[in-house]
């Protein structure tokens, strides 16, 4: 998912503010189901939630930069997954983070349904 870097990210130097890479990997995780006409979750009935974070700032964005957030899930259980999500300056790695989401119902961990288990194996391709 490409994403322009705007004023509104960036620290008074110009530089993109550390936790909007997070912001960013969010976005590209919500417009992932958005693209296929779903929500990624639905309130307070069920959604994922992000259990575990690591995160890796490896260089800097700036005002105006084209980033491209990529995903890739290099693992997946019964009721979570992990997701491996990369920002991109062109071919420069800025930022690398895991993430582990768990699936939720009524705010209790529950198995991923079928039908959003074979949509998110598209990830995995």
């Amino acid at each position: 998912m490409k994403i322009r870097v705007y004023y509104e990210d960036t620290d008074a130097g110009g530089i993109v503010y550390h936790t909007n890479y997070i912001k960013y990997c969010e976005r590209a995780r919500s417009e992932y189901f958005f693209s296929r006409g779903m929500m990624p979750g639905e309130g307070d009935r069920y959604g994922f939630v992000v259990r575990k974070i690591n995160a890796d700032f490896l260089g800097s964005a700036k005002l105006g930069d084209l980033l491209d957030v990529r995903t890739s899930m290099p693992a997946f259980k019964k009721s979570s997954f992990r997701l491996l999500q990369e920002v991109y300056r062109g071919e420069t790695k800025l930022f690398s983070m895991e993430v582990l989401l768990v699936y939720v119902e009524a705010g209790k961990p529950r198995r991923i349904p079928e039908a959003l288990e074979t949509i998110l194996m598209d990830f995995s391709g």
